[in-house]
Formats: C-alpha cells, structure tokens, sequence
C-alpha cells in the first residue's frame, strides 16, 4: 500500500484492523490454523510460444481448497470449535500468519517458501475458537539471496520485502483493470498470464516434488491453443473454455488484451489477421492493444528486411 504500490487493488487498503486482528473476524477466536498445498505441476511448458503461471494451468485452486477446509471445519466442529476459513479470499495476512505457525517464511520476493516444498504451494487458514497450542515461528532461511529480485523482468522488486505492483507482471495481466503501460508491454515477454520468474529462481525449489493433486497439472485443451486462435474466442467460448479455472476470472476482455500484448512480443505475419479483426472490436481495450501488437509485428519486420 506504501506510496500507492498497491496499483487498482484497493481491497488491500480496506478492513487493516479484520486483517491484524483475527478476532475482529470471528469473535472469541484463540488460534489460527495455517495449511500448505503443493500445487507443482512439475518442470517445463505445456506450450512454448506462451506462459501461464503454473498455478492456473488447471482447476480453480479456491475451489478445490475449500471443498477441503470444509472437512476441516466439520471436524473442528466436533471438538467444539466454530471457525472461519480462508484461502486467499479474505481479510487475513496469510504469509504473516504462516510464519508464525512455522509453514515457512517471507522471501525477498514477498512470495513464502517452505523448506521441503520451495515456492509451489498455496496457504489457507481456519480462523478457531479452539484453544490449540502455538507452533514455532520459521526463520529466514534467504541468506545474503537475491535470485528473486535479480529475476524479475520488469524490476518490480526493488528491495528486500518489497514489492512494486503496478510493474509486477502478475499484477498487470491479472488484477489490472486497463490499458497496460506501453513501456511495461516488451518486458512482460510470453507470459500470457501471470509469471512465475520469481519462484522459479527460488534456490529452496530443489527439494520441491511434483503434486500429486490432478487438477493441478496442465489442462491439454487450453495449451493446444495456439496465440492467434485465442483471439477468436467469443465470451461464451472463453467461458467455456476457461470453466473451473483461476483464468476466468479476468474475464474475455483483459484476457484478449494480455493475448495481444503477448503476440506484439512474439508474433509474425501469420498473426497479422487475427490481429487486424481484433484491432476492429467493440471492446477499445482489445483493440488498442491488438493495435499496438501489428504495430510492434511491422517494427520487427522492417529491422528484418533492412
């Protein structure tokens, strides 16, 4: 939030007090539960002419997770306990929360790491009014790393701690509502949405194991997509196509919008049709990014021919 680094996530300003003081969310609260999910799909690209970050390659993880908090619940409920629980989809520092409860600890990066599963996994938490006894805080196990900060493409992590959303390109293909800046668009490269450059470089990741949850691991109809082909998705095909998936929730046109700035980095000729009908849409963030993108195609063909 410090110096309006939260960019178009105004959430993040709102409820501090709910977010500081579990109680605030669930009166008579004695302890926070914090769990871990691997996600890890495992090495490699399922389509190398983009990236998605590996999070979203398949089902929605908020779905899947919940439907195991509310076992959890169930069973807390029966030791007498009411809970709230959460993952990623509330007022709770989560990382903060699992630094505490000893999952791991805050990276360079802000991201958390865990010592046996790396950087590949999700946090959720069941706020209780159950008495449990405390775990140990994790320590910072980064040493004098900076892997992260060195990895990032657009320098979105300028510090230890810290980092600048509105360059982040997860932020700016996900939680960014408009245009995306023009001298951002060379730097976010392939990614198509999100980026996992930070992770990736995380040295702990060595010790990290392939999930073995299934709705994790790549989705085969979304990567045999080729770029051009996406921008020829009506909005019920993208539903469709992006059913149950993190990916939906950008909505048709921010993700035609990333589409676009992808194939300004990457494109050809061969995409200039595709590129041409989207540069005529209704929706004026497709079609001045895909207007950007034939321009950027024709630069790189010119410098070609010269």
């Amino acid at each position: 939030m410090e110096g309006g680094k939260a960019g178009d996530m105004k959430w993040l300003e709102r409820n501090l007090e709910r977010r500081t003081d579990p109680r605030e969310v669930l009166p008579g609260a004695k302890a926070i539960v914090c769990l871990a999910m691997n996600y890890y799909p495992g090495d490699g690209e399922p389509n190398p002419n983009y990236r998605i970050a590996r999070y979203s390659w398949n089902d929605d993880y908020h779905d899947l997770i919940e439907d195991k908090l509310k076992d959890l619940d169930l069973a807390m409920q029966d030791m007498g306990g009411t809970q709230r629980y959460y993952t990623d989809t509330g007022p709770v520092l989560e990382r903060d929360f699992a630094n505490e409860a000893g999952i791991g600890w805050n990276g360079k990066s802000t991201v958390q790491i865990h010592t046996k599963l790396g950087t590949w996994f999700f946090l959720a938490e069941l706020i209780t009014t159950l008495p449990l006894p405390p775990d140990s805080p994790q320590n910072d196990h980064c040493g004098k790393c900076t892997a992260c900060m060195t990895a990032c493409p657009t320098n979105a992590i300028p510090r230890p701690h810290f980092v600048d959303a509105p360059r982040c390109i997860s932020y700016l293909t996900i939680e960014h509502k408009g245009s995306i800046p023009e001298e951002l668009r060379p730097l976010i490269g392939n990614r198509l949405y999100g980026c996992d450059d930070c992770l990736e470089v995380c040295p702990w990741n060595r010790f990290a194991q392939t999930s073995r949850e299934l709705a994790f691991h790549a989705r085969e109809e979304v990567f045999q997509y080729e770029l051009r082909d996406f921008l020829a998705l009506s909005v019920d095909d993208f539903r469709t196509l992006f059913a149950k998936s993190a990916i939906k929730r950008i909505k048709h046109p921010r993700f035609l919008r990333n589409v676009c700035v992808v194939l300004g980095n990457v494109g050809t000729a061969e995409d200039l049709p595709a590129l041409r009908h989207a540069s005529t849409d209704a929706d004026p963030l497709i079609a001045e990014h895909a207007t950007w993108a034939i321009a950027q195609i024709a630069k790189r063909a010119t410098v070609a021919s010269a």
